[in-house]
């Protein structure tokens, strides 16, 4: 009995391990807005509802909404989701960026596949 419980645990212990590195930090969006700089270059995930997305062939722009603001999201192969979809994007945070000739200030590129 007792060498069961040991083993039960290691594996509690194991899964528990394993499934750390998924969990990121999110990010909101207003913290962001209040330091850009802090942010620059920087990865980080954010997650909210998409308000509005514009995209063809696999690449596009949509807006990521949190309750705190609001980011313009650039996605290069990744597609872009519907609006009114709940996501998480992980990227790097660019400013003066141009896109379809409108100008963004701040805005988070998509590194990974969104969740």
């Amino acid at each position: 009995m007792q060498s069961s419980r040991k083993d039960f645990l290691a594996v509690i212990l194991l899964l528990s391990t394993i499934s750390l590195p998924s969990c990121r930090r999110t990010t909101k969006i207003s913290d962001i807005d209040n330091d850009p700089a802090k942010y620059r270059n920087q990865q980080v995930t954010i997650a909210g509802r998409v308000s509005t997305s514009y995209g063809a062939l696999g690449s596009g722009m949509f807006k990521l909404e949190d309750g705190s603001g609001a980011m313009w999201v650039y996605s290069q192969n990744f597609g872009v989701p519907g609006t009114g979809s709940e996501v998480s994007v992980t990227g790097r945070i660019d400013q003066g960026f141009s896109f379809g000739g409108r100008s963004f200030a701040t805005i988070l590129r998509e590194s990974e596949p969104r969740r």
